[in-house]
Parts: structure tokens; sequence; C-alpha cells
């Protein structure tokens, strides 16, 4: 029988820029960071690939519609929740994209707004801001661990 490796629980976010704006979304009843600004994202589903996913959750929380061979994987991050998890975070920027941002799932988030790129809120997911920052300075990889 082979050796049961530690499982990463994977993820892809969308960077999605507007002139010198990011695209963020406030949490809404989810039961995780509720209140706090992030970008459109969500889990890798299994047999999905990182684009794949992540022009499925675009569409799915932002009436956003994405091209896979039109994204870029811009960041990685290794994340150490505090909560036990671990993940492999993937942020990847469109070339193209089109679409009103529009939340689309209501019950999950309560806000959808462009923010300029050098004043996010203070209330942003701190490993997304971690993130966004660099991107900016053309970091592409990082690691994370929540206290």
């Amino acid at each position: 029988m082979p050796e049961v490796k530690f499982p990463f629980i994977s993820a892809s976010h969308l960077i999605l820029f507007k002139d010198d704006r990011v695209l963020l979304s406030r949490r809404f009843q989810t039961g995780w960071k509720d209140g706090y600004y992030s970008v459109i994202a969500g889990h890798i589903d299994g047999k999905e690939t990182v684009a794949g996913n992540m022009v499925r959750e675009a569409k799915e929380e932002g009436n956003i519609d994405l091209i896979e061979s039109a994204l870029e994987v811009v960041h990685t991050m290794h994340r150490i929740t505090d909560y036990g998890a671990e993940y492999m975070d993937f942020f990847l920027v469109p070339k193209t994209w089109s679409g009103e941002p529009t939340i689309m799932e209501k019950d999950k988030c309560d806000d959808l707004h462009w923010f300029l790129i050098n004043e996010l809120p203070e209330n942003t997911v701190p490993y997304v801001r971690s993130a966004i920052e660099n991107v900016q300075k053309g970091i592409t990889f990082s690691e994370w661990r929540e206290n």
C-alpha cells in the first residue's frame, strides 16, 4: 500500500486590476473572516486545473468571464492556517476579461468594489494583502503562517 502523503488544500485567487485599482469582495456570513475584503477565490475541485477553477469561480462569484489561456499565475503562496490546514494558493491575473463585476452570491458577499491598489481597506484579509503587495513587487512565491 502506498504511503499516504500530507494533504495540501489548493485554491485559486483572482487579482483583477483596472487602471490603478483592484477588485475586492467583502465576505459575508461564511463563518471565516466575515467583514473582511478578499479577492474572488475558491477551492480547486478534484480533476480541475488552476486556471479552470478560476474561470468557474470568477463567473459564479462575480459574473466575470475569463479564458483559461489568458490567465497567468503571478504568485504562489504556501499558507499555514491557524486552524491547522495548509494551502497552496495560486494568484492569477488575466490578460483579458469581460463582464460587469456583480455580486452573484449574495449569501456570501455583501460588497464588491474597486479599491486603489495602494489604499486597500484595513479589513483586507492579511494573506491576500500580502499576495497583492508581492505581485506588485514581482515576487512570485511566498510563505505565510497565520498566528
